[in-house]
């Protein structure tokens, strides 16, 4: 007997806000289904009444406050144009890569990259570096022969980016704007790709 009063206390529970009345129009549906004549009515409104149930309490009510752990990053995108193997171990872009995180971790910019799928030609690398100045990156940074080759030959009609070209040409200081950076591969390729971001983030707040 115990049990059963505890569940009925239990029920009895007053409900509040929209569970409230989602009860209430579930009630109202119920008695609409008296008869034949508004059966049809009253299983659609059953349905709609349903979604909506299932969509308050999944959290459609009440969101919550963000995740204060969720970390919070600046406006600012560092993109990073690769061959097609990206940026797993071992292919020239891993370092590059590693110096962005760490230029993310120091700066809390924005880093993504993107793989040039297909030939590894100067006319299939344009769409994917357009790409990127469609996307509005703050730094542009290449890594691979017509990677690099795009971003010194364009870099000149986007003043406003920096780009940072891995073994660039070895006279594209003379012949590239000045907004762009050339980085030698190395050891020393990690350290030089974060400064470089770093830099660029600093400007961007100056």
């Amino acid at each position: 007997m115990k049990t059963r009063r505890t569940w009925r206390t239990t029920a009895k529970t007053p409900r509040s806000g929209a569970a409230a009345r989602l009860g209430a129009g579930l009630a109202a549906v119920a008695g609409s289904l008296r008869g034949r004549a508004g059966w049809a009515v009253g299983s659609a409104a059953v349905i709609v009444l349903g979604l909506a149930g299932a969509w308050l309490f999944v959290g459609g009510e009440e969101s919550g406050p963000p995740d204060p752990r969720a970390r919070q990053y600046e406006d600012f995108d560092a993109c990073l144009l690769t061959g097609e193997k990206g940026i797993v171990a071992g292919t020239p872009a891993a370092p590059v890569w590693e110096g962005m995180q760490q230029a993310s971790l120091d700066t809390r910019a924005r880093v993504n990259y993107v793989p040039v799928v297909g030939p590894q030609s100067a006319d299939n690398v344009r769409p994917f570096f357009n790409s990127l100045m469609q996307r509005q990156c703050d730094v542009v940074l290449a890594v691979g022969g017509p990677q690099v080759e795009v971003t010194e030959a364009d870099a000149k009609k986007y003043p406003k980016v920096r780009f940072v070209v891995v073994d660039g040409a070895s006279d594209a200081d003379a012949r590239t704007s000045p907004n762009v950076t050339v980085a030698k591969a190395g050891d020393g390729l990690k350290s030089s790709v974060a400064e470089a971001i770093r830099q660029a983030v600093k400007a961007s707040d100056s």
